[in-house]
């Protein structure tokens, strides 16, 4: 194989995390795999992240445990060891991922185009992918499809959810119910709208005959968000955080009619499932790392904010910088997602099935 878009025999693919970006990392795969079928497909993946692919097919996982410090980078290089890879796919800039690579043997090296490979990233690459104007994060993954030689970068997914738990999953939602999900928490407080928001749009929701469910992760903070939220509530949402795995959580998502999260994994594991998403973005531009097929039903103040800390009109602002301040989700008012709801209803004919009957 003289060049990366002949067809290879086998690739590797370094993608530690987080849940959104593997989420979008998989229409890449999938889209190298419709175009080389007997590729064989390494992915060195983190540990949260590989229970939620875990099954996706043609895929061998190698797990990557960041916390074990030092041991980490001995276990992947003695997992590896005897194997040659024809490409790596170095989707990740991090600076543990480009010492991750350094475990891995393969012939091309593709890391990302000089603008954003940050933390010392060209160091570790022979190969980059093709600079791109103002990308979307999965556009940017989907550059690497390209340099092996693929030509249809529509993404699609096909996400492995065994029938247990999309049998789980179907039997929290009512027949004949519209159903909300509110996946609340982002990774970091500052990226979550607040208490009274989310409380507002359950009881909106319920109102029109919705059924409103919570979902999200085990940790105290969501935990603790989905409480504040319920006490507030006039209705009675479902509250589902940190009560599933993350594919019984998936299968949710699938039945789901809409999801509203901010900037946060369910909301893009969502999209692989085709469900419609209210993605809310103050810090990060939604343009960047919104809900892939949703972007425009976004509720966002990222505009406003960045623009006045940056001083400079839109246009010339560096794409993807990210605002700062503590309270900058507040500026969502509850009155702008409500509509965004209502619009996404009407335009998705998603009317309650009691009042289409």
């Amino acid at each position: 194989m003289k060049y990366p878009s002949e067809q290879p025999q086998s690739i590797c693919v370094l993608r530690l995390s987080a849940i959104g970006d593997v989420c979008n990392s998989v229409a890449a795969i999938q889209a190298i795999q419709r175009k080389w079928p007997d590729v064989k497909i390494t992915w060195v993946i983190g540990k949260i992240e590989a229970k939620l692919l875990e099954g996706l097919a043609g895929v061998e996982f190698v797990i990557f445990d960041k916390s074990a410090g030092i041991q980490g980078y001995k276990d992947l290089k003695a997992t590896l060891k005897g194997r040659k890879f024809d490409v790596l796919l170095q989707m990740q800039v991090a600076l543990r991922a480009s010492l991750a690579s350094l475990c891995i043997s393969a012939k091309f090296k593709v890391g990302f185009d000089k603008i954003r490979a940050k933390e010392a990233h060209w160091l570790f690459v022979n190969r980059r992918i093709a600079k791109q104007t103002q990308p979307h994060v999965l556009d940017g993954f989907m550059a690497f499809a390209q340099v092996v030689g693929v030509t249809d970068t529509t993404p699609s997914w096909n996400m492995p959810l065994d029938r247990a738990d999309d049998e789980w999953a179907k039997a929290r939602f009512k027949p004949q119910k519209r159903t909300l999900i509110i996946s609340p928490a982002a990774s970091k407080a500052e990226r979550n709208w607040t208490v009274e928001g989310y409380a507002a749009i359950c009881d909106h929701a319920a109102k029109r005959g919705w059924d409103v469910i919570l979902c999200g992760g085990p940790t105290s903070l969501e935990k603790k968000l989905g409480e504040e939220i319920i006490n507030l509530c006039d209705s009675s949402p479902k509250n589902y955080i940190g009560q599933t795995s993350l594919k019984q959580m998936l299968g949710m998502l699938k039945h789901a009619d809409i999801v509203i999260a901010p900037d946060t994994g369910p909301a893009h594991m969502a999209v692989t499932m085709g469900t419609h998403v209210i993605g809310l973005y103050a810090h990060s531009n939604p343009g960047r790392t919104g809900p892939y097929f949703s972007r425009e039903y976004v509720v966002s103040v990222y505009d406003h904010h960045i623009v006045s800390q940056q001083q400079r009109p839109l246009n010339i602002v560096k794409w993807g910088v990210r605002a700062k301040g503590a309270k900058l989700m507040h500026d969502i008012t509850i009155k702008a997602v409500r509509d965004k709801f209502e619009t996404l209803i009407m335009e998705k004919g998603l009317t309650n099935y009691t009042l289409d009957n």
